[in-house]
């Protein structure tokens, strides 16, 4: 049987074929010792078939908490005893963070709420602050990540000039029930499929440190390529007070390293995005071997109810990696 590193080399970075389901356990199963070379082909990999850029994204909550879904990850839902409280972000508040987003040097900026799914009012908020973004001279590329869609829904955004829908699976089939019981996996695949046939592209990722097996770690590795999306977004379970995960431990450094890799392996040509929790799982030093791993975007500043690094530390980061941002005209 060829050496799992030694398959990455020759399938995934020669051929540009990604792994299937046992490779990815194969990977997350490797001795620590040999970690150093996992990561080293899945950076090689990642420059050969996504480039050396990478994409900067910030994000900015519109509707935070009170939320009628029961994510056990989440602070924001309204059944759980959180300190998080419900809040409406202003539009002028809205036109500052993209600016402030902007100025970083990044392309993106995604919009979200905390809903099951969007209702007439906030749709109408999003099209008044898309707008007033546009008004202000601003050209970052807008993303949103409202809930379950419609096709009403969808048709909205797409004419309001949304390029990216984020909708995550979180998990693995077979581990969704016990992350989520208030709506199925099945509507959420069901909202990405609505995303992709109205032609805006598809970020779907999870998180990682939930509970899942590392066999279930691998299957949603599989289900994530299955999908094809443009962008994953990888986040680490940062533990919330008062949600039913709490007190799960957070996910050990260097099986999210493995894990990092592995995903991308699985994804060769997929934007594998540093998302939450990266900074409680890996701290600076493995912030950065992640970003040498595999990783070839980036969420600067803070995230919807945890802090983020500082973007000056991101972006000296990227500069001493000589990792250039991706620009704008080149995620057109």
């Amino acid at each position: 049987m060829r050496d799992i590193v030694e398959s990455a080399r020759q399938q995934v970075l020669n051929q540009g074929v990604g792994f299937d389901e046992r490779q990815v356990l194969d990977c997350l199963t490797l001795p620590d010792q040999r970690l150093p070379e996992l990561l080293e082909v899945a950076h090689q990999v990642r420059r050969r078939w996504c480039g050396d850029g990478v994409e900067v994204e910030g994000i900015i909550s519109m509707r935070t908490g009170g939320c009628p879904e029961d994510c056990h990850f989440c602070s924001q839902s309204g059944l759980f005893a959180t300190p998080v409280r419900a809040a409406r972000l202003d539009i002028d508040s809205l036109v500052s963070a993209a600016r402030a987003t902007r100025a970083t040097g990044a392309t993106e900026f995604c919009i979200v709420a905390a809903v099951r799914g969007p209702d007439a009012r906030l749709l109408e908020q999003v099209r008044e602050g898309i707008a007033a973004i546009r008004a202000d001279g601003n050209d970052i590329q807008i993303a949103c990540s409202l809930g379950i869609l419609t096709l009403a829904d969808v048709q909205q955004l797409t004419a309001m000039g949304v390029h990216r829908y984020n909708h995550n699976l979180e998990t693995a089939k077979s581990h969704f029930g016990a992350v989520v019981t208030t709506h199925t996996w099945a509507e959420r695949v069901a909202t990405l499929e609505l995303v992709r046939a109205a032609g805006m592209q598809v970020c779907c990722g999870g998180i990682l440190g939930m509970g899942e097996t590392l066999e279930q770690r691998a299957e949603f590795a599989a289900q994530l390529a299955a999908l094809d999306p443009h962008e994953v977004p990888l986040n680490f379970l940062d533990p919330r007070p008062g949600t039913p995960f709490a007190e799960l431990p957070p996910l050990p450094a260097k099986d999210a390293l493995r894990a990092i890799a592995a995903f991308r392996l699985a994804m060769p040509r997929t934007i594998l995005r540093y998302a939450g929790g990266r900074e409680l799982t890996l701290g600076d030093l493995g912030t950065r071997d992640g970003l040498l791993g595999g990783i070839n975007a980036v969420i600067v500043g803070n995230y919807l109810t945890t802090l983020g690094r500082e973007p000056s530390a991101d972006l000296a980061l990227l500069d001493e990696l000589r990792m250039p941002i991706k620009g704008l005209s080149a995620s057109l």
